[in-house]
């Protein structure tokens, strides 16, 4: 009989008012979880990651994803359909090379030989379909992606392009 008393004496007793506050913090509670799950939703929805020809190739790219892919226009690549504003070229980062197609207006900077951006979704065959394409803003410019990569892959290579631009180390 001592237990008993002992445990009576140790429980809270649920009154109106601590039901009120049991609410108000699972409510409460509830809300946070909520909001930060939409949240949480609404950032993998828009994410949009960068891709290298060489890590396509080893295929870390996504199929049927929207992905960016970025490199060099390979010099001789191009070829414009002669009844359509579709156009093939293709891309490398000193590795390896794939192909790109897109249907569009090229923006007025794209050229052979210079670093190219795009968004789009890679197909089952490794071939990247741009949905947008972007290019270099003047002679100076690379895309930062463009030459990390540049750096990682083929040091000698990024210090020619630095001399080109007349940066000396």
């Amino acid at each position: 009989m001592l237990w008993k008393k002992k445990l009576r004496k140790k429980m809270i007793k649920i009154t109106s008012r601590n039901k009120k506050t049991i609410a108000k913090v699972l409510v409460f509670f509830f809300a946070i979880s909520s909001f930060s799950s939409l949240l949480i939703y609404a950032f993998s929805k828009n994410m949009v990651y960068f891709y290298t020809p060489t890590q396509v190739s080893k295929k870390e790219a996504p199929l049927n994803s929207h992905i960016r892919v970025g490199g060099m226009v390979k010099v001789n690549s191009f070829i414009k359909s002669k009844d359509s504003l579709k156009v093939y070229f293709k891309i490398h980062d000193l590795d390896q090379e794939m192909n790109v197609t897109y249907e569009g207006i090229l923006p007025d900077l794209f050229a052979e030989g210079q670093g190219v951006v795009m968004s789009g979704k890679l197909s089952k065959d490794g071939t990247f379909v741009a949905s947008e394409v972007l290019a270099k803003h003047d002679e100076n410019y690379m895309p930062p992606e463009v030459a990390d990569m540049m750096k990682e892959k083929n040091g000698a290579l990024y210090k020619k392009w630095l001399l080109r631009l007349g940066i000396y180390f």
